[in-house]
């Protein structure tokens, strides 16, 4: 019998890996049912689902090796980071899922849902007052309207995968509808500044350099206390509260 990985563990969702087959165990049903459905639309290289027994959904492993992970340098090509914006630029084209997704929060909400967090980290410590005033003041720019296109939601440098300069997989689709394009190439850039040129050039358009920075500020100021709540460690050198250091 091959070796049983956890890959991640937290109170929401547990994954394990079996040989070449990822065992996702997640206690929102609801959050599996937008997985499969969104995989299946997406225009990009999905994992394929081999199995679904609630509360487990069974995946395929996607062949390659992830892009990066936050904290660490990426050892991908420039090439294979363009190659990333290329294909997360077919996914924004595609036609819309019919349903919001994590990028697709309103403005109100992310304000709301910004100030509530920001109030959190300096009352309790966590963060200096200043830190969380500058990036909430960056943050602003993020809260614009925008048109909304498909989105991956969580496109994390560690859900990408590619082999030889292609992309031969994008994985974790649950947070996956519609939201703000812009949204999902700052979380694919987030921590690794210096490839945001090579994503964007494979991309193939303008885009406003300024709102992806803002969404940085927006990520680390949102995600400290999930992370911190669920076992993960956002002061970790490289990750969410180096990145909100990083902001002028």
């Amino acid at each position: 019998m091959d070796e049983v990985k956890v890959v991640v563990a937290h109170s929401e969702r547990t994954t394990l890996r079996v040989g070449d087959v990822f065992l996702k165990v997640d206690a929102d049903q609801a959050r599996i049912d937008v997985e499969v459905e969104v995989m299946a639309l997406a225009p990009v290289p999905t994992p394929e689902v081999l199995w679904r027994r609630p509360p487990v959904l069974a995946i395929a492993a996607v062949p390659g090796t992830a892009l990066g992970r936050l904290g660490e340098p990426s050892t991908a090509s420039p090439a294979a980071w363009a190659a990333a914006g290329a294909a997360v630029r077919r996914l924004h084209d595609a036609p819309l899922p019919p349903w919001p997704g994590r990028a697709g929060r309103s403005v109100e909400e992310l304000a709301a849902d910004l100030d509530r967090e920001c109030e959190w980290l300096v009352t309790n410590g966590v963060l200096p007052a200043d830190l969380v005033t500058r990036n909430r003041q960056a943050a602003e720019v993020a809260l614009r309207p925008w048109t909304s296109v498909f989105t991956h939601g969580d496109l994390q440098i560690a859900h990408v995968f590619v082999e030889d300069d292609e992309i031969t997989g994008i994985i974790d689709w649950s947070e996956g509808g519609r939201g703000d394009a812009l949204f999902d190439l700052a979380t694919l850039t987030l921590g690794h500044e210096e490839h945001l040129g090579d994503v964007v050039a494979g991309y193939g358009t303008d885009v406003d350099l300024a709102v992806i920075r803002a969404w940085w500020s927006v990520r680390g100021l949102l995600g400290v206390r999930w992370l911190i709540e669920h076992g993960f460690d956002p002061f970790a050198p490289g990750c969410e509260v180096d990145v909100l250091r990083s902001r002028p």
